[in-house]
């Protein structure tokens, strides 16, 4: 149970990882055509959003408790990458993704789409560096 944390971080970061940097540019290359992928691209991001909503929530939920001063100081400073992480997925989702999806200024919305993942993308990996020093902490004081 200690150790929860750090998993969703990794869950959270490397399927952001995974999707952004690897399946969906592989889309693009192997699909027929641009727009059957950005078709799969969209449901996928849509799972994505899930998969970092639940992340989030469950470790803000593991942050509430208690901990040693050493690691909550560190929980609560992951806490803001995580709050602002899954800010920006929802945006994505519910305000930049069907801008794209009715090709409303496209180029535009899908750079600002972008850059959002990436955005995301970064909170997960602070957060989960956090958590990754914080189970360093935990093992070091058990010893």
């Amino acid at each position: 149970m200690r150790q929860l944390p750090l998993w969703l971080a990794a869950v959270w970061w490397g399927s952001l990882s995974t999707l952004g940097f690897f399946v969906v540019p592989m889309l693009f290359v192997y699909l027929p055509s641009p727009a059957l992928a950005g078709g799969m691209a969209a449901k996928l991001f849509s799972a994505q959003t899930v998969i970092s909503t639940l992340c989030a929530v469950a470790l803000l939920l593991l942050s509430r408790s208690n901990r040693s001063p050493a690691i909550a100081d560190i929980a609560q400073a992951a806490t803001i990458f995580i709050v602002a992480g899954v800010l920006l997925a929802l945006l994505v989702e519910l305000a930049v993704a069907p801008r794209i999806v009715a090709r409303d200024n496209l180029a535009l919305w899908h750079r600002v789409g972008s850059a959002m993942y990436l955005g995301q993308w970064l909170c997960a990996t602070v957060v989960f560096g956090k958590l990754a020093r914080t189970a360093g902490i935990a093992c070091s004081a058990e010893t």
